[in-house]
């Protein structure tokens, strides 16, 4: 028998239970993935409060990495002892040993830790896709990031600096303003402070940035469209205190013809073809020394209730793994 996290209910970081389970043999286009690690992310937190709803019962986690024990039919991209990584759903990564969509797994290069691979996943495919994609950043941009200390807002601070953009960055304590700076955000600001809008006009002669990113939602939408230079993009990419509040579209015109989008990873990672590059790209990144994976945090994945809890209360800073 193996073990694995299951939710009955939604609710607090209690409802996560370690029961024993039992796993079957992959059916056509599912693979057996044996867990090295697991990763911890935020959005574990919405499915778990029932801010981002989903069946119940239920596992959890949507990030990890290990080694193939099988394949099913049809699966011919990943074998038996493959190690991989893989982020998305659907959820029940929280397991020493899950079968699941195979089209998910991408091979993990030997130069990468499991761990590594279990940290970066969700997370630098995130910055992949933000940076790549919902916005081509470039050399002499000056972006704003919310949450520039936490583990998207570490990697984006690395991949800003290898490429050769500004980051503002918001921290919550001088201890995370000290740790964004490390990792390359630029100019850093308190969350809460107020001082964000006018910090951003000083840095740009009053014109707003082109693009804002940002995972914080309700406490820091108007706040970031205010940042948002004429014509620029505001990227609302997740909530983590609470969701955005309704919007009238003539805001954004009010504004100076602003365009806003609210993008999730599993759109830009539900085709193979899209994947694959995503991956590469972020491999390549870390393999060549441009971006570290900070793994700040371990827990044992049966203790993951108090992993949660301090993942809430900001206690945590870049990458959290959870070991099977």
């Amino acid at each position: 028998m193996t073990h694995a996290i299951r939710m009955e209910t939604v609710g607090g970081p209690e409802v996560m239970q370690w029961v024993e389970v039992t796993v079957g043999d992959p059916g056509p286009g599912e693979a057996r993935v044996r867990h090295e690690a697991v990763g911890l992310n935020y959005i574990d937190v919405y499915f778990r409060s029932g801010v981002s709803p989903q069946p119940l019962p239920s596992g959890l986690g949507m990030e990890g990495s290990g080694v193939v024990e099988a394949v099913g039919e049809g699966v011919t991209h990943v074998k038996a002892g493959d190690r991989v990584a893989y982020a998305g759903r659907p959820n029940g990564a929280y397991a020493q040993v899950r079968v699941m969509p195979a089209k998910l797994l991408v091979k993990l290069p030997q130069a990468l830790s499991f761990e590594q691979g279990a940290a970066m996943m969700l997370q630098g495919l995130t910055v992949e896709y933000l940076f790549n994609r919902v916005y081509k950043a470039k050399a002499g941009d000056v972006v704003v990031l919310h949450a520039a200390a936490g583990g998207v807002g570490l990697l984006a601070c690395q991949w800003a600096r290898a490429i050769g953009v500004t980051v503002i960055g918001t921290v919550s304590t001088p201890e995370k303003a000290e740790l964004a700076k490390a990792h390359g955000c630029t100019h850093v600001v308190m969350a809460g402070s107020g001082t964000l809008v006018q910090t951003v006009k000083d840095l740009t002669n009053g014109q707003g940035v082109p693009v804002v990113f940002d995972s914080v939602g309700k406490d820091t939408f108007t706040e970031s469209l205010d940042c948002v230079a004429p014509l620029g993009l505001m990227v609302s990419f997740g909530n983590a205190s609470g969701p955005v509040p309704p919007l009238e579209l003539a805001q954004l015109a009010i504004r100076g013809s602003l365009a806003i989008t609210r993008p999730t990873l599993m759109t830009f990672t539900e085709r193979r073809e899209w994947l694959e590059p995503m991956a590469q790209n972020l491999f390549d990144m870390v393999i060549s020394g441009k971006i570290t994976i900070p793994v700040n945090q371990r827990y044992e994945l049966k203790n993951v209730a108090q992993a949660h809890r301090d993942l809430e209360a900001r206690k945590t800073t870049g990458s959290t793994v959870l070991l099977p």
